[in-house]
């Protein structure tokens, strides 16, 4: 990759763009940072820049945003008054019976998995990878499970960082390997 000058700061700005839109999609399912990246790479209005660079720049975002959740189901970070449980007297439903059971089942999914740590590592790094469990679900069951921070950030990191990396150099892979099969 070679930048001429004048490109510097338009990498960076990509650069710190792609990190922001990391970010918001950690924090904000609803935004897709592989949507974002796929676009910016297949657009090509953009300085070139390496798929590892921005492979590692999107993983980090993402660590960094899925931190808050991992922080906040370990009790780290409390919520705002306006998320936080309400102490009133309820009347049996069956949604509070369902939400009952659900706490229940989730506890001793929490119990499982602070007695076998090697499988919820193994299950957080094929999540950062695949998706699949979702990585949202993954991230609060790691902090649940009280995952060490370190682990979770090594974990994750690695698993973000290849799939991002992949994803960013699908568009440039494929305009290579389609024309052959056309």
């Amino acid at each position: 990759m070679i930048i001429r000058s004048g490109e510097e700061s338009a990498v960076l700005l990509w650069l710190l763009l792609s990190l922001g839109v990391a970010v918001g999609s950690a924090l904000c399912p609803l935004i897709s940072v592989e949507l974002f990246l796929v676009g910016m790479i297949a657009n090509g209005h953009h300085p070139p820049i390496a798929c590892w660079i921005l492979g590692g720049v999107v993983a980090v975002g993402q660590v960094v945003g899925k931190l808050l959740y991992f922080f906040a189901a370990r009790g780290r970070i409390t919520l705002p008054t306006w998320l936080q449980p309400k102490d009133k007297p309820r009347r049996q439903t069956w949604w509070t019976t369902a939400w009952a059971k659900v706490g229940v089942w989730f506890g001793a999914l929490r119990a499982q998995c602070e007695k076998r740590p090697k499988l919820m590592i193994a299950t957080t790094g094929v999540s950062s990878v695949v998706g699949m469990p979702p990585f949202m679900a993954t991230t609060v069951l790691a902090g649940v499970a009280r995952m060490s921070v370190l682990v979770f950030v090594g974990v994750t990191l690695a698993g973000r960082f290849i799939r991002f990396t992949a994803l960013a150099a699908s568009p440039h892979l494929l305009s290579h390997v389609l024309p052959h099969f056309a």
